[in-house]
């Protein structure tokens, strides 16, 4: 959600949706795993799973440096309404990787998914349901937020604030990436 936020107030929404997909494909991804069993295999491999997480982290702090110090593709230079020149694959890449890289995010799917999938029915309609309405929220979430940060940059613009914003949205980039490594 922050990451979604971050995005919204220095590239806009609509670029932001770019990122929301990959998002949203990865939180599917995670969620099949988990009901599926595949995530016991990430539990007995550990490593590779830190790594993911470490390279994911590292990823979004060099980012939120850029952005901090007014540098880079996502830091919201004066006059500049949104960056073209970010690619939209690498804003799916980004959202992807957020969300396979997330242990909250394991966690969440591991403990809570499993038991509302009965043995007794057929699973492929029960994930069905339940990634619907999984997807359903996370896209109402996420578009809550990247609308905030765009609200929040629009305040913000007022003014010669354009170096706070970037130091705002850099800070969050970088406090997911820690949190992403470190979660």
């Amino acid at each position: 959600m922050t990451l979604a936020m971050t995005l919204g107030m220095s590239i806009g929404v609509r670029r932001t949706l770019w990122m929301m997909a990959g998002e949203l494909v990865g939180v599917a991804l995670v969620a099949i795993a988990a009901v599926m069993g595949v995530a016991s295999v990430m539990l007995n491999y550990p490593d590779a799973f830190a790594i993911l997480k470490w390279l994911g982290g590292a990823y979004l702090a060099y980012i939120g440096v850029n952005m901090w110090r007014s540098k880079g593709k996502m830091a919201i230079i004066e006059g500049q309404q949104t960056d073209k020149s970010i690619s939209n694959i690498a804003l799916v890449s980004q959202g992807f990787v957020t969300a396979i890289a997330n242990p909250k995010g394991w966690a969440f799917m591991i403990s809570l998914l499993p038991p509302f999938i009965s043995v007794d029915k057929a699973v492929a309609p029960q994930l069905f349901w339940l990634l619907a309405i999984i997807m359903l929220t996370e896209s109402v979430s996420m578009l809550a937020y990247a609308s905030g940060g765009k609200s929040l940059r629009m305040f913000l613009s007022r003014g010669d604030n354009i170096k706070l914003m970037n130091r705002i949205a850099g800070s969050l980039m970088i406090g997911v990436g820690f949190w992403l490594a470190l979660g």
